[in-house]
């Protein structure tokens, strides 16, 4: 009965298909849905993976309705709702290949973030002072942690639970702590480490 209900329910959400075929950002997007698909191990077309993501995940269309920003992404979220808790701000730029785990009272509110970020909940990016962050490519960020200020986060970057993030990070750096300080540094392809 549920899978009949959730089938009525994608047919409702055939007008976002065109919203996505008609959406300058169509390619960030594909990027998103090709992510979402590699993580959950699914594989199908790209139009039968965005009506599964769209019926199934909040945070999915949150994402979506950020990219597609429109009279009619505003009209489509009356009876398919985003995630109310769950904010990016108007202004950040934000990458392709977006994925997110349970990102309840999570705020994104960047100058830039990369592609293939991944977020986890209660996860606070903003500004100190009106200056925000610019986050590189391959950055996950993990439950609770404050990223704030005027500062980059490399690319390849891991900021751990709980981090307090408030000087910039260099590529390839996982850091942890209250205030986050660098614990691991990638030096080459071996995943061989040094402490710094």
């Amino acid at each position: 009965m549920v899978s009949i209900l959730i089938t009525l329910y994608k047919i409702f959400l055939i007008p976002h298909l065109v919203v996505y075929r008609f959406s300058k950002n169509r390619a960030k997007i594909d990027m998103d849905i090709d992510r979402w698909a590699a993580v959950k191990g699914m594989k199908m077309g790209k139009y039968v993976l965005l009506l599964d993501f769209l019926a199934n995940s909040r945070d999915f269309r949150t994402i979506f309705y950020f990219r597609t920003r429109s009279l009619v992404s505003h009209a489509l979220n009356i009876y398919c709702r985003k995630q109310s808790n769950f904010t990016i701000d108007i202004s950040t730029k934000l990458g392709g290949g977006i994925v997110t785990g349970h990102p309840y009272c999570t705020i994104l509110n960047a100058d830039a973030i990369g592609d293939n970020f991944y977020v986890n909940h209660l996860v606070t990016i903003g500004e100190e002072k009106g200056k925000r962050p610019t986050i590189g490519n391959n950055v996950s960020i993990y439950t609770g942690a404050i990223v704030i200020g005027d500062i980059t986060i490399g690319d390849n970057c891991i900021i751990g639970a709980g981090s307090v993030v408030t000087k910039s990070i260099p590529d390839n750096c996982t850091a942890v702590g209250n205030p986050a300080r660098i614990l691991t540094k990638k030096i080459n392809r071996e995943m061989k480490y040094k402490k710094d």
